[in-house]
């Protein structure tokens, strides 16, 4: 008889563009997002945690643009007993489902409706360095009102989000466009409803940030060589028909009001380009009312990203402050947030057009900057650990820790084998503890314990001399009932 054959083990790896994340990197994403949330709660908007999972009918044209159903995002269909039923997708993004929710249940939602969404998402592309298929967002959207006061709102909170969690005023810029304004510009080079040519163009302005003026026009007419000396074909206009978009990418002054007055010549007579310059004038009144000056916010033609998707106000925010590449280089850090008004998005439900406008912050790049900026510890502090010097006492160290619990202070019991008081110490170190409790049967006979300072022990142990270590001990002994005060009293002079 054949023996059976034996089932592999599974391979413990993580799936290929996805990453795990531990405690202290959870912890501090947590406590971000928190103080982002009570910006957002000030500014009076409420939070909404919709499914994690959307019909792709709802994700609609929001996908990429594909034969397929599931290109882009991680999606299945649901079979039913005749072998159809609908197609189910993890969310791409938080806007798409806020738009299926508002349109769900517009008859229950205040009009405006002010939400708040934070949450992963997942996107199947192709991963790469920093690039993974799961990553969280933290959305802000108003929805139902075309008022520019929303957008300047917007604009505002972002800025006092960026400041509340730590980029001080000179680190960031909120920098505004308007799609309507990029209309205008078309339309005055002529490209009146060609599609084709239009989408020709913004593919071309969106690369703007990379290839510069001298490559934009250079792709808008000729074509032009890259970096690796490949030939990249050009839209094929003439010079004059770039000239509107080079003014208009150009168009950035000094001042705000210099910055419209280009803009005004770039749209020329276009009135939907003096529409969104009306926009853009508004924001910024309402703006400088608030008491958010060009060193905070301000209009800038050169944002381009996103142009493609919002149909009026667009804005970014840009962290100013340089860091060093992979590669030792000097760079701006970048953006680490976007968004704009998008009043079609509803539309797709509803049969009528729902002005919205909203903004989205990169979770994961604004972490990174605040550690880049210094503003989240290296290393999590852990858990003062009670050491166990006798497992038939576990009684007395339980009441140890829950003593500690109950003052507010994190704390656990060492619960692997205590016969190895070195390991013992060894563990709290691996756990970042900042003191180690020492309660022995000669410390309980005599009503004290000992406490061990184990972040001032490891900067004598690098550096002390012979003479420092005795006129600085890390252990100290004290009344038991003076516990919590010692602590908490250590724990301070840690900060």
């Amino acid at each position: 008889m054949a023996k059976p054959k034996k089932q592999p083990r599974p391979k413990a790896v993580t799936p290929k563009g996805f990453r795990d994340y531990f405690g202290q990197e959870v912890s501090q994403r947590t406590e971000m997002l928190q103080a982002i949330a009570d910006v957002y709660h000030r500014y009076g908007f409420d939070a909404l945690e919709s499914s994690a999972v959307e019909t792709v009918e709802a994700l609609g044209k929001f996908l990429p643009d594909v034969d397929r159903p599931n290109e882009g995002v991680f999606a299945w269909q649901e079979v039913d007993e005749n072998d159809k039923g609908d197609w189910m997708a993890l969310r791409y993004d938080l806007t798409a489902p806020l738009a299926r929710v508002y349109a769900q249940h517009r008859n229950d939602l205040p009009t405006p409706y002010r939400r708040y969404a934070m949450g992963p998402v997942w996107r199947n592309e192709k991963p790469g360095p920093g690039r993974y298929r799961q990553f969280y967002q933290c959305d802000a959207d108003t929805v139902g009102t075309a008022s520019m006061a929303a957008d300047a709102e917007i604009c505002a909170m972002l800025s006092d989000t960026l400041e509340t969690v730590g980029i001080p005023r000179g680190d960031y810029l909120v920098r505004v466009n308007n799609r309507k304004v990029l209309n205008g510009v078309l339309e005055a080079m002529g490209l009146g409803e060609d599609a084709t040519a239009r989408d020709n163009v913004l593919r071309t302005i969106d690369k703007f940030d990379k290839v510069g003026e001298a490559g934009v026009r250079e792709l808008l007419t000729k074509g032009r060589l890259d970096s690796s000396g490949a030939f990249i074909d050009g839209v094929g206009l003439s010079d004059d028909q770039a000239e509107p978009v080079i003014a208009f990418l150009t168009s950035k002054a000094e001042d705000t009001a210099e910055t419209l007055a280009n803009l005004r010549a770039a749209v020329g007579d276009s009135k939907i380009g003096a529409d969104g310059i009306a926009e853009l004038e508004q924001i910024g009144a309402l703006l400088d009312a608030g008491g958010y000056g060009s060193d905070r916010i301000e209009i800038d033609p050169s944002v381009v990203r996103g142009l493609g998707y919002y149909t009026g106000p667009v804005y970014e925010a840009e962290l100013t402050f340089e860091i060093f590449d992979e590669k030792g280089r000097k760079r701006q850090f970048g953006s680490v947030s976007g968004g704009g008004r998008y009043d079609d998005l509803v539309k797709r439900f509803t049969g009528q057009e729902v002005p919205a406008t909203g903004v989205s912050i990169g979770v994961d790049r604004l972490l990174a900057a605040l550690r880049e900026k210094g503003r989240i510890a290296a290393q999590a502090t852990g858990p003062v650990v009670v050491t166990v010097m006798d497992r038939d006492r576990m009684a007395d160290y339980q009441a140890i820790v829950a003593e500690l619990r109950n003052a507010g202070i994190r704390a656990e019991v060492y619960l692997g084998n205590p016969k190895n008081f070195g390991n013992q110490l060894k563990y709290a170190d691996k756990r970042n503890s900042p003191i180690a409790v020492i309660e022995g049967g000669d410390e309980k006979a005599n009503g004290i314990v000992q406490i061990k300072d184990l972040i001032l022990g490891a900067k004598i142990a690098e550096s002390a001399t012979l003479e420092e270590w005795k006129e600085r001990p890390s252990q100290f002994e004290v009344p038991r009932g003076d516990l919590v005060a010692k602590v908490r009293e250590i724990l301070d002079s840690q900060d």
